[in-house]
């Protein structure tokens, strides 16, 4: 029984393995079209990805007091 338990144990990592590296993949994909779409239809001439989510979140925080 306890070999069964150890062959079980094993299995169980490779699958929380392989679901992180699946994870990272979607995160990091999802980023990376995140930050496009901001550069292309939110950034101003010269501005950053990071300087135009800055502006965003500001004006978000703003028009949610209002």
């Amino acid at each position: 029984m306890k070999k069964l338990a150890d062959v079980n144990e094993k299995i169980a990592e490779k699958v929380v393995e392989g679901y992180k590296k699946i994870e990272e993949g979607a995160v990091s994909g999802f980023n990376k079209v995140t930050d496009k779409c901001v550069e292309v239809l939110f950034a101003k001439q010269g501005e950053t990805v990071e300087k135009a989510k800055e502006r965003l979140a500001s004006n978000k925080k703003t028009e949610t007091k209002l």
